[in-house]
């Protein structure tokens, strides 16, 4: 299966999704966004799948460090920009597989997706 794991490898969510992944022998490419950076148009495609509330983590301790007007008036096009700049903003861990997008881990889901 050809997929890739997006994240930054000292998220413990990153880390659970990929000790799963490798407890079960599923081949996988890591992107690093802290190497690698984060990609524009990728991101659109993700928010275009999942949605923009799915991606763009709110939630973390970088959105909350940003100023207000950061924070206000979020579209897709400002929180790309955002994303590309910080990519601790993006959710995470993202995998592209064959068929699908997943965005977190979750056990279960990705036990359905990825059997």
């Amino acid at each position: 299966m050809d997929m890739t794991v997006f994240g930054i490898p000292n998220c413990d969510t990153v880390k659970k999704a990929r000790a799963w992944l490798d407890a079960r022998g599923v081949a996988y490419t890591f992107h690093d966004y802290k190497k690698a950076g984060a990609d524009a148009a990728q991101l659109a495609r993700w928010i275009d799948t999942a949605g923009l509330d799915v991606v763009l983590n709110r939630a973390g301790t970088t959105f909350r460090k940003l100023p207000d007007a950061d924070k206000t008036g979020i579209d897709a096009a400002k929180a790309i920009a955002l994303m590309v700049a910080q990519p601790s903003l993006i959710k995470r861990p993202i995998v592209e597989y064959p068929g699908g997008l997943l965005v977190g881990f979750r056990d279960a889901e990705w036990a359905s997706a990825l059997a």
